[in-house]
């Protein structure tokens, strides 16, 4: 299932806020409309965020009007500071940008035209590269998950995450198609439910067995023995392995410590930023008060309370059995693992 494509110089995606419900896609191309499908979250998902804002650049150069190089260049600078003011937290979405600003200068000395195609051209190849590193991470992570294994797994982190596959669903589509039987408890992860709406959705198209359960139910299931392992994904992960993930994932991390269940995070090495030393560092985003005071338009709290909705959480490492990525599974000392990989 592609959540992205580029199609007649449009860029189609379908639109994750209309799920499970309909199946509508955005067309269109227009960069400042990609841009606030990442920022209303019709598009979401740290690698489907970067992709989507790789080609929102794309169009942002297709449709200049630029005659020089240098207005050109400024024109792309403006919509870049655009594209990247949608989101804090997810790093794919400011490495896609950085990736495509330096493709642009180091190609600065061809004509505007040229370097409109190489741009596109260059968005084509993040895309491709991204849903490689889906299926290699499916790969590391399934020799994780035993025949029988019961997977607790909590906001979307499948195709609808990425261009098609997964990080954290990459994991168990992969160990379902070595045959493997296992069962997925999807937490409905509040505010906004991805997991009940979007989880549900693609492990149900995919005859995966699946039980929607209450963010409030994990720790009960645990207790009773029916989670056997924990696969998540991450919007970033810092330079020490800890990492920020959709809010809740730190409640269900130390839950699993306390009942001896191991705890995987997946993720493409593009996630993972050592800019950062740790997770204190990661910027948390602040989503509007609507998204926890109601939902699909209809209002179930008290009008007027105040309301804190922090779109992510921190999970230290001490609480990460290990970090799946798209060239293997690191192990503690993270900050030694990750070193490795750059």
């Amino acid at each position: 299932m592609k959540t992205i494509e580029w199609k007649n110089g449009k860029v189609i995606l379908i639109d994750q806020t209309k799920l499970p419900l309909k199946e509508e896609y955005i067309v269109t191309d227009d960069y400042q409309r990609v841009a606030e499908a990442i920022k209303i979250l019709s598009v979401r998902g740290a690698p489907a965020i970067g992709v989507a804002a790789a080609y929102a650049v794309a169009l942002a150069a297709m449709k200049s009007q630029a005659k020089s190089t240098k207005d050109f260049l400024d024109e792309l600078g403006e919509a870049i500071k655009l594209i990247g003011a949608t989101r804090p937290t997810a790093v794919n979405l400011f490495w896609a940008l950085e990736r495509m600003k330096e493709k642009a200068s180091a190609n600065s000395h061809l004509a505007v035209s040229r370097l409109k195609r190489v741009l596109k051209e260059e968005a084509d190849l993040i895309a491709a590269e991204e849903l490689e590193m889906s299926k290699k991470m499916g790969d590391y992570g399934a020799e994780l998950i035993a025949d029988g294994d019961n997977v607790l797994t909590h906001c979307n982190a499948g195709a609808l995450a990425t261009v098609d596959y997964g990080t954290a669903l990459a994991v168990i589509r992969s160990a379902h198609n070595q045959g493997k039987k296992i069962h997925v408890y999807a937490d409905e992860t509040r505010p906004l439910l991805q997991g009940a709406r979007l989880t549900t959705w693609e492990l149900m198209r995919e005859n995966i067995p699946v039980t929607l359960i209450c963010d409030n139910m994990a720790g009960h299931f645990m207790s009773l023995g029916k989670v056997d392992k924990i696969v998540v994904g991450a919007d970033r992960v810092a330079a020490n392995g800890d990492i920020a993930n959709k809010i809740g994932t730190y409640s269900v991390a130390v839950l699993a410590k306390e009942h001896n269940i191991p705890f995987y995070v997946a993720v493409p090495v593009t996630t993972i930023d050592i800019s950062i030393p740790d997770g204190s560092h990661i910027p948390i985003e602040e989503r509007e008060s609507h998204e926890v005071t109601g939902f699909g338009g209809s209002q179930v709290a008290t009008e007027g309370v105040t309301v804190a909705n922090p779109a992510f959480d921190v999970t230290p490492n001490r609480y990460i059995t290990a970090i799946i990525t798209d060239k293997g599974v690191l192990k503690p000392p993270y900050d030694k693992a990750i070193a490795r990989l750059f």
